[in-house]
């Protein structure tokens, strides 16, 4: 069980609050703002321990992720500043696609890392990886991999590359091929079987798969490795940093055994349930080890929901499994916005986003300040007093004066939403300029980058359902003159 706030709070106040306290960042895959009971009270999918961060600390009401999708979300994260600056202009990375990352970046990871920080990220990278090549007379004959990809060479350019003291995860999302856990720089195994390509909700590709990796347990694997980090670095005088890209709720869509029937809402409910536990066995390990009342916890998604919303309550995942969405009576994933992951609506990037911080932030306390994934760069080096290296984190912006007063401060900036397709809009109080005439993603119809501009007050029309930019051209002009210059810096 997680302690309650009052005892967090009591043991804050009565333990020596450390200048650096430890970090935990939980960032969930494809999970929907109406996944989390807390967000989404109408919602029979139980989420106890997000639910619990809610009463404990702080939740952000309009936070977004830097993209609808996967790999630019990460880059975000971690960097300070949007993907569209990056090499990668739309869509995502691959399994045994190059890194990302430019060599010396800075990172989330090198920044603590430099504050004396003991780091380690656990899960889906993502990022893009320098895999190890295969020697042209390499015998394969009792393996199954990918031509050209040593399995048991050395990752050249990887998480351990770019802050982390440790790295264990898979390489890109569980989908995705190979199926073989990497630990640090090396894969943990031999591919030795094939993967055989499965439909939704179980959506794999084909690909080389370790005997070891079972695609069910992966999301249990990776738990136990970050609650192993955790009792090891608590025991430690360097704070530390926990870096949790789970790979759920994203496809393949399959619960663990033991959360099958949980809901009544088909595997993608039951799939929630175990994300939940998984981040609840993360927050139980910091109660044990002692550590809680000194760490600042970060719990969020990548994204929406990759699940649509549909008009047949007879058709959807509740009584047809294969079906890849659901009837609103069944269940909302991307709670009342429109749209789904990839888009540029606000169900592609309008992510839950909590922090648990017991000696900062008051429990029980929301904020509406529009907020991005990218803050997180500033608010650490502001939290840790350490400069910003020059050029990074060039559309970061700290938090800490919302995490300490969330009713009167501001963020500072707009903030830059970005599709799958490469759709732009941007985010400023109220307005928000969609710079195309469709939602750049999923939804039909999706359009073009810059095919034409739509204006929607969020505050009157949160469901995006009224274009105002003929009525309103002199607001129009002004935001689109402000992504201008976002752009161009």
């Amino acid at each position: 069980m997680i302690r309650t706030c009052a005892l967090l709070l009591t043991a804050s106040l009565a333990a020596a609050q450390s200048p650096r306290p430890n970090v935990v960042v939980i960032l969930a895959d494809d999970l929907g703002y109406g996944d989390v009971h807390v967000l989404n009270p109408q919602s029979r999918i139980p989420t106890p321990n997000f639910d619990a961060l809610a009463e404990q600390g702080m939740t952000f009401t309009d936070s977004h992720s830097p993209s609808a999708v996967c790999t630019p979300t990460r880059y975000g994260l971690l960097t300070g500043t949007y993907c569209w600056r990056s090499r990668l202009k739309s869509g995502v990375l691959g399994g045994y696609s190059t890194p990302l990352l430019e060599p010396d970046q800075p990172t989330l990871a090198t920044l603590l890392k430099g504050a004396g920080y003991r780091t380690a990220a656990v899960g889906k990278w993502h990022l893009g990886m320098q895999l190890p090549k295969l020697a042209e007379d390499a015998d394969t004959s009792t393996w199954a991999g990918d031509p050209g990809i040593d399995f048991a060479g050395v990752i050249s350019d990887g998480p351990t590359h770019h802050g982390f003291d440790h790295y264990f995860g898979v390489s890109a999302s569980l989908d995705m091929a190979p199926y073989v856990y990497i630990q640090d720089d090396h894969f943990a195994a031999q591919p030795t079987a094939q993967q055989k390509a499965q439909g939704f909700p179980a959506f794999v590709r084909q690909g080389p798969r370790s005997i070891d990796f079972r695609i069910e347990n992966v999301l249990d694997d990776l738990t136990r490795e970050a609650v192993a980090f955790i009792e090891d670095a608590s025991k430690g005088e360097a704070p530390f940093f926990l870096y949790m890209p789970l790979t759920a709720p994203h496809k393949p869509t399959l619960p663990h055994d033991h959360f099958r029937d949980r809901t009544g809402l088909g595997e993608y409910g039951d799939f929630i349930v175990q994300v939940d536990w998984s981040i609840g066995r993360v927050l139980k390990a910091l109660e044990d080890t002692g550590a809680a009342a000194e760490t600042l916890v970060v719990v969020t998604s990548d994204n929406g929901s990759y699940m649509y919303q549909l008009d047949d309550r007879a058709t959807d995942h509740v009584t047809v499994p294969t079906a890849h969405g659901y009837h609103p009576d069944h269940h909302r994933p991307n709670g009342p916005w429109r749209g789904t992951k990839a888009d540029v609506y606000e169900a592609g990037h309008r992510v839950p986003f909590f922090v648990r911080w017991p000696s900062v932030v008051e429990p029980g306390t929301t904020c509406a300040e529009p907020i991005c994934h990218v803050d997180l760069f500033a608010t650490f080096a502001a939290l840790l007093e350490q400069p910003v290296p020059e050029g990074a984190a060039r559309d970061s912006y700290s938090l800490l004066s919302l995490l300490r007063d969330p009713d009167n401060a501001k963020r500072g900036g707009a903030v830059v939403h970005h599709s799958v397709n490469g759709t732009f809009a941007l985010r400023e109080g109220r307005w928000k300029a969609v710079f195309s005439t469709g939602s750049g993603g999923r939804q039909n119809p999706k359009g073009k980058p810059f095919d034409g501009t739509r204006l929607f007050d969020l505050q009157a029309d949160p469901g995006e359902d009224r274009d105002l930019a003929a009525e309103r051209p002199e607001v129009v002009e002004r935001m689109t003159r402000a992504l201008e210059a976002l752009r161009a810096r």
